[in-house]
């Protein structure tokens, strides 16, 4: 019993000094958490630039091989709508710069539901009221990520959520 509490003050000791362990994080210094979206990262037709965001995450956890960069739109129904999803980029990656044209290593862009292969800013229907944009840097266990060429949001998303060691995302909006 002793040896038992021993073991166990030492645990508690260890989180207190410690903390828990760390999770992943994303940021951006284009788009804060919650907040609208800059007119740099729309969509052209909708008037932007097309922009693609500044991201930064850290946090991977050990066993990570690759990430996945996913945006989409969680508003459009049924199927949600995939603006930017980016697979296999390098797990020591810890950046994408704004308007980056070069993704690092192996990674590359699949197409997004507009069809393209690069980033797609957002671009709601007129009236539709507010579009919530959730991008996610997924940590995933193998080196390389299959999504089918035709997947839907949904799909890509809940994949990615059974297989991913780790995800961490942020929120943008945009109403037109």
């Amino acid at each position: 019993m002793p040896r038992m509490r021993t073991t166990m003050i030492l645990s508690c000791a260890w989180i207190v000094l410690c903390g828990p362990a760390a999770a992943m994080s994303l940021s951006s210094s284009d788009i804060a958490p919650g907040a609208q979206i800059a007119l740099a990262q729309i969509y052209p037709r909708c008037g932007g630039e097309n922009i693609s965001p500044e991201l930064s995450w850290s946090g991977a956890p050990s066993g990570t091989k690759s990430l996945v960069l996913t945006m989409i739109d969680i508003d459009v129904k049924p199927a949600q709508w995939s603006h930017w999803i980016v697979v296999d980029l390098p797990p020591a990656a810890t950046s994408l710069a704004r308007g980056t044209a070069k993704l690092p290593g192996a990674a590359r862009a699949l197409a997004s539901n507009f069809g393209d292969l690069f980033y797609d800013g957002p671009c709601p229907p007129n009236g539709s009221g507010v579009h919530h944009y959730q991008i996610t840097i997924w940590a995933m266990p193998s080196a390389t990520t299959s999504i089918a060429p035709d997947a839907m949001a949904t799909g890509v998303s809940a994949m990615l959520g059974t297989r991913a060691l780790d995800h961490a995302s942020l929120t943008g909006w945009v109403r037109r």
